[in-house]
């Protein structure tokens, strides 16, 4: 299937919720909880979100959403991800990818990650415009948001390992003692990112920086995790409570 017939599977709005909703997760989602969610019947989930599968949007398995094993257990559910093939549609075509993965190539053996961290944190800081520097990890994830990296926030009373939305709680730790940190589910260089790790993932750190704000309440910093964004943010450590 073509990537522009992959797309055209979203314009159902039903279908683009469920998406949407198990894109947002990071982890399996049954088919009773995608549902509720989307707010329409199990049966209907289960026709779209297989049709996601089939386009190659989603990613179906089977598992126990018990937790228990052995008799009694009850019968593994259809449980379903977002698939990690990425999908593109430019008319007419284009190839900006070819001329990104060609110039980090030149810039990688021409030894130029401090010239492009210099203008990454610029490019931030344009972004940035007029307005203040960053003023919480809430600003943060709206900012992070609108630039495609899906953020959640981990840590602290509502830890968004499972999705959480950020509310509740202070900046810096959450209760117990756990740090708050946001982190992003996807990186809108990953295909570039994937052939030179250290260069791409050192220039978007330094774009963040420069869209954050280096005098803000928060800091980005390095912390990569597999599936996710090599950047997190947090507070800034003059900043915390």
């Amino acid at each position: 299937m073509k990537d522009i017939d992959v797309i055209a599977v979203l314009q159902d709005p039903v279908r683009r919720r469920l998406y949407e909703y198990v894109a947002a997760q990071g982890r399996e989602v049954g088919r009773n909880e995608a549902a509720e969610a989307a707010g329409v019947a199990r049966t209907l989930a289960a026709h779209h979100l297989d049709r996601l599968a089939e386009a190659g949007l989603l990613e179906s398995g089977s598992r126990r959403l018990t937790g228990r094993s052995g008799p009694g257990a009850g019968r593994p559910a259809k449980v379903y991800t977002r698939a990690r093939v990425e999908r593109s549609v430019s008319l007419p075509a284009r190839d900006y990818r070819t001329a990104a993965e060609l110039l980090a190539e030149a810039a990688e053996e021409a030894g130029l990650d401090a010239g492009l961290c210099v203008a990454a944190r610029r490019r931030g800081e344009s972004l940035r415009g007029a307005t203040a520097p960053c003023g919480g990890l809430e600003e943060a994830m709206e900012l992070l948001a609108a630039r495609g990296y899906e953020p959640h926030l981990e840590g602290g009373d509502g830890d968004g390992s499972g999705g959480g939305n950020g509310e509740g709680g202070e900046e810096g730790e959450g209760e117990g003692g756990r740090e708050r940190v946001v982190r992003m589910r996807n990186c809108p260089f990953h295909a570039v990112a994937e052939r030179f790790p250290p260069l791409v993932c050192g220039m978007n750190l330094a774009l963040l920086e420069g869209l954050l704000g280096a005098e803000g309440a928060v800091r980005a910093r390095m912390d990569a995790r597999p599936g996710e964004c090599c950047v997190v943010v947090e507070a800034s450590k003059d900043n915390e409570h």
